[in-house]
């Protein structure tokens, strides 16, 4: 039944910006629907519970429909309504009985509470979703929030961080801080937490510069999750792309984000956020109806041409939004300026990438949301990473995004994987990830910093289970262990998880060591996951989406044990070598062909008898030792740095290639913590599975012309 219309009438207001804005005589609210033939705006009390007012907007320009609310006082609920055709075989599912919520809400009251009426359809109806609800869906629906938004930011200064020298560390604001002690109980899991001083010390003390929060935008619990009594965990399937999750929240304050934005900026600490503009969680046609799609499905969706009943979906995710329109492509750029300028963060990485530059003919890097993106003056000079992949057709596009961007790449992953593994033919495939993926990247001006290197992400096993377990153990996400990827690249060495073997949890330990040292001492931009710096494990899950549990959230008691205490004392001596060599952070790639000092290549690769590889060596698939030696000048002299890999099981003894220097051992998988040490000699024996680096200086000579 609508509720009548109290004394507050709506004048025509103006049809930008879009959203809700007061303006301190009242507000103005705009929202973008091609295809309606009207829209309601439903005010609601200060809970979200009872509607108060439902009037028309009274104007629509250029397909924005507006009007403002003179002497409005904030903080004011409200929602949407759309009037329109309801033909599915169109694409248009408008039904005025839905409530729907704001795509430009910046903050939310409520959240979803799963009903039948939340759908367009009878979901019994057996016409599916050509039949027509017309139950109210508001009781179950969140609302969106006008409010004060004023934050007193000081003299706080974006660290700006160049490239080279960032450090990545891949983190879930919830799973931080849910097992950490010493946390009041209701910050657990929000950003008051992430903000803590202890906290932002461990990030410093262990020389990261930039936290990748997965996603924060507020999102959907999805039902078939809810009804096994699991939950959206990483959160990648978003509501709301100007709001943040209520549950972050603990003062229920976004400006929580902001102080927690400003300690880690005045740390040095870089904040990025991970994005899903690729899909909403509105599913396909036969998911609920929330927001975009009863506001107009056939605009901000892409629909099969012959069939647009149906949704293109080359997300997984149901359905893909259609950047191609321009108000879609809007809604996007105006989510990112509005993180990027409230809340100050520092970069993005989208999810399924290539979506987002798909046009009619297919992915292309200079598609329209690219190029608006690279244009724009403030989030051009911002970090952008792709997640360089989706399953749509030729979905898989790394190294394919225009310069500017960093892509997560793969191919480092699974080759330093499979390396370490002991696999065969893996040695010159992994020559190329260490040299920045040169082969992949170097194109268009691209930098070593495009690639973003990882050994464990959150989609995957950790670090810990990439050496625990050959195997997924997914069966407690419901669906019998038939979800995740079932190639992982992992090794047990000897026994499937848990194990007292001494012997075998030593080879794990020095296996997760060699790959750690591939990653921090490779060209290219580095990536932790969060927990793998303490032995983090998740039981063999590798696709923990829904576990909101023990399973997913760190367990900051391993911190404490020997073990992960030494692990964390090897990933702090990993990056302060990093830091410490400008050539393992070289803002180019290095040039095998170009001498710097008589007789001394920028980068040079060798076998264990320290020999300049040859082409045999590198088509030889059994072979499993490696030398990289680079060079850079430094202060009037050569500095290098040589790392030495041994993939394979048994001990190897590398001849240390020229020039004869003064070789420091700096790192060594076999003794974490032994300190820097001068070698004796021209040799150095490597354990099975291990990894050492070594350090030197030698004078600067011409090179002879």
């Amino acid at each position: 039944m609508k509720v009548p219309a109290t004394a507050l009438r709506l004048e025509p207001g103006r049809p930008y910006p879009l959203g809700a804005h007061w303006d301190g005589l009242g507000i103005n609210f705009a929202v973008f629907s091609a295809h309606a033939s009207a829209i309601d705006l439903c005010l609601f009390d200060i809970a979200g519970r009872r509607e108060t007012a439902r009037m028309t907007l009274p104007e629509c320009s250029n397909e924005v429909w507006h009007g403002y609310l003179r002497d409005a006082t904030l903080p004011l609920v409200y929602g949407y309504r759309a009037h329109g055709p309801y033909e599915p075989e169109r694409g248009h599912r408008f039904n005025p009985n839905k409530l729907l919520l704001d795509p430009y809400a910046r903050e939310l009251v409520g959240s979803v509470r799963w009903s039948d009426a939340l759908f367009g359809y009878r979901l019994q109806s057996p016409r599916a979703d050509l039949s027509f609800d017309r139950r109210d869906s508001a009781s179950a629906m969140p609302k969106a929030i006008v409010g004060s938004y004023a934050f007193n930011w000081g003299d706080e200064r974006a660290p700006r961080v160049p490239w080279s020298d960032t450090v990545i560390y891949e983190a879930h604001v919830r799973g931080l801080s849910m097992r950490r002690r010493g946390v009041r109980s209701y910050q657990r899991g929000t950003f008051a937490a992430l903000g803590e001083p202890k906290f932002v010390d461990h990030l410093r003390r262990l020389g990261i510069t930039a936290i990748e929060l997965l996603p924060v935008h507020a999102f959907l619990q999805d039902r078939f999750l809810v009804e096994r009594g699991l939950s959206n965990y990483w959160g990648y399937n978003t509501l709301a792309y100007f709001a943040p999750e209520p549950r972050y929240l603990a003062t229920g304050s976004p400006n929580e984000i902001r102080a927690t934005v400003r300690r880690l900026h005045a740390a040095g600490i870089e904040v990025i956020l991970d994005v899903v503009y690729n899909h909403s969680c509105e599913g396909n046609e036969l998911g609920p109806t929330l927001s975009l799609r009863g506001l107009d499905n056939a605009s901000y969706y892409r629909l099969l041409p012959d069939a647009r009943r149906h949704h293109i979906n080359d997300t997984g995710c149901g359905n893909t939004l259609d950047l191609a329109q321009p108000r879609v492509l809007q809604l996007v750029l105006d989510s990112l300026r509005h993180w990027a300028t409230s809340y100050r963060v520092d970069g993005f990485r989208f999810d399924l990438g290539v979506t987002l530059g798909r046009e009619p003919t297919g992915f292309a890097a200079n598609s329209g949301f690219f190029d608006a993106l690279m244009q724009d003056p403030l989030l051009s000079t911002l970090k952008l990473i792709a997640e360089p992949w989706d399953i749509g057709p030729g979905g898989y596009q790394l190294g394919g995004f225009p310069p500017g961007f960093g892509e997560w790449n793969d191919r480092f992953r699974d080759t330093t994987r499979r390396f370490w593994r002991g696999d065969a033919g893996q040695r010159a495939d992994l020559a190329g990830r260490l040299a920045g993926s040169a082969d992949i990247f170097n194109h268009r001006r691209r930098r070593p910093w495009a690639s973003v290197n990882f050994i464990a992400a959150h989609d995957g096993f950790t670090l810990q289970d990439v050496v625990s377990y050959e195997h997924r153990h997914n069966e407690a996400n419901g669906d019998n262990n038939a979800d995740g990827h079932s190639e992982n690249y992992s090794a047990n060495w000897g026994a499937e998880g848990p194990t007292s073997d001494v012997s075998i949890l030593e080879l794990r330990e020095r296996a997760a060591r060699a790959m750690l040292t591939t990653v921090l001492l490779a060209q290219g931009t580095p990536m932790l996951l969060s927990g793998d710096e303490f032995g983090q494990t998740q039981g063999g899950n590798n696709n923990a989406y829904c576990q909101d549990n023990e399973t997913s959230w760190l367990d900051w008691n391993k911190l404490g044990e020997d073990g992960p205490r030494t692990l964390f004392a090897f990933v702090q001596r990993l990056i302060a070598l990093r830091k410490a060599h400008p050539v393992l952070r070289s803002p180019r790639f290095l040039d095998g062909d170009r001498e710097i000092s008589a007789g001394i290549r920028e980068i040079e690769w060798f076998d264990q008898d320290g020999v300049p590889m040859t082409a045999p060596a590198w088509q030889d698939a059994e072979g499993r030792t490696l030398a990289l030696r680079r060079a850079a000048v430094a202060a009037g002299h050569v500095d290098l740095v040589l790392l030495l890999l041994n993939g394979g099981p048994d001990e190897a003894e590398f001849v240390l290639p020229p020039p004869d220097a003064a070789w420091s051992l700096a790192i060594d998988t076999a003794n974490p913590l032994a300190a820097a040490r001068a070698l004796d000699g021209e040799r150095i024996v490597l354990q099975g599975h291990g990894a050492a680096a070594l350090v030197a200086q030698v004078a600067l000579q011409q090179v002879a012309t």
